[in-house]
């Protein structure tokens, strides 16, 4: 899960997304001061640079 957290005046919001790429995409629209994150569960299964 990827999640984007805003810090925009005031309010504080987060986004979760499924993919990377999806995220990546939608954080160029926002405005405000933005960090992406990726959070693993435990029992996540780990895909990282597995090959499709």
């Amino acid at each position: 899960m990827w999640v984007i957290t805003v810090f925009a005046d005031q309010n504080v919001t987060m986004y979760e997304f499924e993919t990377e790429s999806e995220a990546r995409e939608f954080i160029r629209a926002i405005k405000g001061r933005k960090i992406l994150s990726h959070v693993v569960y435990y029992n996540d299964k780990i895909l990282e640079g597995a090959v499709s």
